[in-house]
């Protein structure tokens, strides 16, 4: 898949992208929806959020642990984001020994095997995406994806996420999944304007 323009009513921006924008009952939170180009939803995409009239200072927290479990052979969650800077758990909640490593280009490491109720820790320092294997067991995927944004969550199962606290103002929306096919699997930032009170649908297409 390859995702598409972003852009609000209020940016004149050409481009095949299809849209949805109207005004949220909530101001200070921006919804933004996630589809397929047959208009299905898109679980698991992050969708990260640069207010341009706000400084990035301070200490990013999210209210989720920064732990990615090994459970009946799979990375529980299967994506999670966590702050740049962060150190993520690693525990071990199968009756089987796993390891954990990655060749991504911002976090290349390996952590050798080691058994249940066990636990191991890795610092992420550089913001981007980070995707994990198990040397056990190939068929095991999960990905970590570090941001430098306070502004950043996850699609639910019907591709909707609302991102809180947003300042009024332009700023830059970025969608990260999987499957988009770009080098950073990543969409193109696009800025927009006022983004609180505004409600937004992207479409990633083949």
């Amino acid at each position: 898949m390859r995702a598409v323009i972003l852009f609000a009513t209020a940016v004149a921006l050409s481009g095949s992208a299809l849209f949805a924008v109207a005004e949220a009952t909530e101001p200070p939170v921006m919804p933004v929806r996630i589809v397929d180009q047959n208009g299905m939803p898109v679980a698991n995409a992050v969708v990260t959020v640069y207010p341009q009239t706000r400084a990035r200072d301070g200490r990013i927290t999210f209210p989720w642990r920064n732990a990615m479990a090994q459970r009946n052979q799979q990375f529980v969650p299967g994506t999670l984001i966590v702050p740049q800077g962060a150190t993520v758990a690693f525990p071990n909640l199968d009756t089987v020994r796993h390891s954990v490593y990655s060749f991504s280009r911002i976090a290349r490491f390996e952590i050798d095997l080691y058994g249940r109720d066990q636990t191991r820790t890795q610092a992420f320092p550089i913001a981007g995406t980070v995707a994990l294997g198990c040397n056990i067991h190939d068929n095991m995927r999960g990905y970590i994806r570090v941001v430098d944004t306070p502004f950043a969550a996850k699609t639910d199962q019907n591709g909707i996420v609302r991102i809180a606290g947003l300042p009024a103002g332009g700023a830059s929306v970025r969608v990260w999944h999987p499957m988009i096919r770009t080098p950073t699997q990543e969409s193109n930032a696009t800025t927009i304007v006022s983004p609180a009170g505004l409600r937004m649908t992207v479409t990633i297409r083949n």
